[in-house]
């Protein structure tokens, strides 16, 4: 490690400082968000789903709450409402964060709930895609 250039100390050329912990926007801070994003779900009895790992689910035979982790958003999932306010609880005195509310889109995916299921749709991705390279 070098010190930065146009801030270099003439007299300590060789002392550069110790991070205690990375800054947002440098490479390894994402890495080390998911750390902590990890410790802070087993501390919390949520399972690290084993063929994405950043999917948390926690639950019992009648309730669950399921967590999607990307980059540094996230969507919860849950059975009831009260499972998913004391997920976000868990996570609001960890990290700072916003509560965006109920979503409808996410990744390019338009989310519609009916009163038994969850349906995930790409069409306004694709008409997007079919418009950019109409001729």
């Amino acid at each position: 490690m070098e010190q930065p250039e146009g801030f270099v100390a003439p007299d300590h050329k060789r002392k550069v400082c110790n991070l205690i912990k990375s800054l947002y926007g440098l490479k390894q801070a994402l890495k080390e968000l998911h750390e902590k994003f990890d410790r802070v779900m087993i501390e919390n009895d949520f399972i690290i789903n084993e063929c994405d790992k950043n999917v948390y689910v926690k639950g019992t035979e009648k309730e669950y709450v399921v967590v999607c982790l990307y980059v540094d958003d996230m969507l919860i999932i849950g059975s009831n409402n009260d499972f998913i306010k004391s997920t976000k609880k868990i996570l609001t005195r960890k990290f700072d964060m916003k509560d965006l509310s109920v979503t409808d889109f996410i990744l390019g995916m338009k989310i519609t709930k009916t009163s038994s299921e969850l349906v995930l749709s790409q069409s306004h991705y694709i008409e997007k895609v079919l418009d950019k390279f109409k001729s």
